[in-house]
């Protein structure tokens, strides 16, 4: 693609990067077919083309972002499914990250839209915010219908209940049984320690059950991708440096051979922290050496080689693939071979390169849009007819289960309990459920 920004345009960086991603567009179309919004809506300018086209005109003629620039990019999943079918390696994620930066600063959307975006930003990165904000909305719950859609689509996701919160999630260090193979830190997140507390428990027994030391370090907190994502940039800066001291302080006091993350969302962020502070004088060279340190807890017990593990049931698993761990981080089917290695009959989703709808805050922001995904996710997995849904995703976990009937577990929770852990908390709810 050819671009036109001036010698005075390309003395910042970021527009020097949005050119060189620019120019590598060969204008080909083959994201079209793997864009999830434009299978729904059928407009170009809600494909990776047309979203392309935007951002070219708005950086290039250095305008601010109008309603209908904001609208295309707001309803980009930023699943990166078109980055994995692009023949020219576009470096999508980054261009459409910055978009969202320049929307964010340039263009004052509607109060009530602002209102909810600043919400958000505050409340999920904040457990202790998000736990009162759950209790709150099952509270207002009776009065969903006299409330925004946006407001809605906030209490249609609030639990009936919530689990307590449990001590994997405190600072603290769980030592590795019997000989100690690898030292290493995990992200224990934000929404998923109030929702899903099950997943970093079942996830530090897996790890330490395989000899590994597992430090939840103080000081470490949400990854800043939710904030990311809603442009605002300085937020997640602030987040990743904050994740980068706690970490660096490990590795020199001990050294760490891993920063262990359980939410494919926030994996892919992590990785990326080199790049987002690569300018920043004080932790670039920091931000890129936890970048290279990241690893799923996937990759781990791959590296590692899963122990005795012998699936107590022969469960049809269906594995989700998460787009921010197939598309953001390339780990495809690592998930779905482990699980078939424990003993579970693993089962392919019909089109499962395409995102669920969850996306961080997307099914927040764009309820429909991100309904209508749901119900064809769970159209697809329900073709299979699995026993139950595995997934290495918070989000893409609380999507799904709201679309059908059939347990959603943590990948980890699965592999915790064929070599040796409890079984899943859905699944024990599931089988408590009266059959029809």
């Amino acid at each position: 693609m050819q671009t036109n920004f001036t010698l005075r345009q390309l003395q910042d960086p970021d527009l020097r990067e949005a050119d060189k991603i620019l120019r590598a567009c060969v204008h080909c179309g083959f994201c079209l077919a793997t864009c999830p919004t434009y299978g729904v809506l059928g407009d170009e300018l809600d494909s990776p083309r047309g979203r392309i086209y935007l951002i070219k005109d708005m950086l290039e003629n250095d305008k601010p972002a109008s309603p209908r620039v904001a609208e295309h990019i707001d309803r980009c999943l930023s699943c990166l499914g078109c980055m994995t079918t692009c023949p020219s390696g576009v470096d999508y994620m980054h261009l459409v990250d910055y978009a969202r930066v320049r929307i964010e600063e340039t263009h004052l959307r509607p109060w009530p839209v602002r209102l909810l975006r600043a919400a958000l930003a505050y409340v999920l990165p904040n457990p202790a915010a998000f736990r009162m904000a759950v209790t709150l909305a099952r509270l207002a719950r009776p009065f969903a219908d006299l409330l925004p859609r946006g407001l809605r689509a906030i209490m249609e996701f609030a639990p009936a209940k919530l689990p307590p919160p449990s001590p994997e999630n405190r600072p603290r260090i769980f030592e590795a049984q019997g000989r100690r193979r690898m030292r290493v830190a995990l992200l224990q997140g934000c929404v998923q320690t109030v929702l899903a507390p099950e997943i970093n428990a079942a996830t530090v027994r897996l790890l330490i059950r395989h000899g590994v030391e597992v430090i939840a370090s103080a000081g470490a907190g949400c990854c800043g991708a939710l904030v990311h994502h809603l442009g605002r940039r300085n937020d997640a800066r602030e987040s990743a440096r904050k994740n980068v001291a706690a970490w660096t302080n490990l590795l020199d006091r001990g050294g760490l051979d891993a920063v262990v993350i359980n939410a494919a969302g926030c994996g892919t962020m992590v990785k990326d922290y080199g790049f987002l502070l690569r300018d920043d004088p004080e932790f670039a060279a920091q931000a890129a050496r936890i970048s290279g340190l990241a690893r799923d807890v996937t990759e781990i017990l791959r590296d590692l080689g899963l122990a005795s593990a012998k699936a107590p049931r022969r469960l049809a698993v269906a594995y989700h693939a998460a787009c921010s761990l197939q598309h953001g981080q390339g780990v495809h089917d690592l998930g779905r071979e482990l699980l078939g290695a424990s003993g579970f009959e693993t089962r392919e989703i019909p089109d499962g390169h395409l995102c669920c709808g969850s996306a961080g805050t997307y099914n927040l922001l764009q309820p429909d849009l991100a309904q209508e995904l749901g119900r064809r996710k769970a159209a697809m997995i329900e073709r299979i007819r699995p026993d139950v849904v595995a997934a290495g995703n918070i989000g893409c976990m609380v999507q799904i289960a709201r679309n059908m009937a059939r347990p959603v577990v943590h990948t980890a929770e699965l592999l915790d309990w064929a070599t040796g852990g409890p079984c899943p908390p859905a699944i024990l709810a599931a089988e408590k459920q009266p059959r029809h």
